[in-house]
């Protein structure tokens, strides 16, 4: 990986409806569209790897990537289609915090912490106080997450 910055690809801490994540994933669509998204961010597209966020974002959600993504390409707002999703997902105020809690720790003393901690080394950021994946995420990008 490394430290780099993505034009257009906006951090997970920023919500998009009442999500977390949700407007990430619609930038990734995008950037993959224009063929501008990282080979290594292609990998965890969609819905093939069920532990990756996409994955996760979608069956929260209830719908499919693929309908997700057709309507990103048409060129729906991020609003509209978060609006959509959330909708037709049914999700409540409180299913949503728990969504947003469990995004935005994920990578802090779970299954996935030996992981980050080999992402956060691999990527030159130890020391950095990065404890989550949205916190590495942030970073790798060039951004400083909320509350560093």
């Amino acid at each position: 990986m490394g430290h780099r910055a993505h034009g257009g690809l906006r951090s997970p801490y920023a919500k998009v409806g009442r999500l977390f994540y949700f407007g990430r994933m619609l930038d990734k669509i995008r950037l993959n569209a224009a063929g501008k998204l990282p080979a290594d961010y292609q990998v965890n597209l969609g819905e093939s790897r069920p532990s990756m966020f996409d994955a996760r974002c979608c069956r929260f959600l209830r719908t499919s990537y693929d309908e997700i993504a057709r309507r990103v390409l048409a060129g729906e707002k991020d609003e509209a289609i978060a609006a959509w999703a959330e909708q037709q997902s049914g999700r409540t105020d409180e299913e949503c915090d728990v969504w947003n809690t469990f995004m935005r720790k994920r990578g802090w003393r779970d299954e996935r912490s030996e992981w980050l901690r080999e992402q956060v080394a691999a990527a030159g950021l130890t020391g950095r106080g990065i404890e989550t994946s949205f916190d590495f995420f942030d970073h790798d990008e060039g951004r400083e997450p909320p509350g560093a």
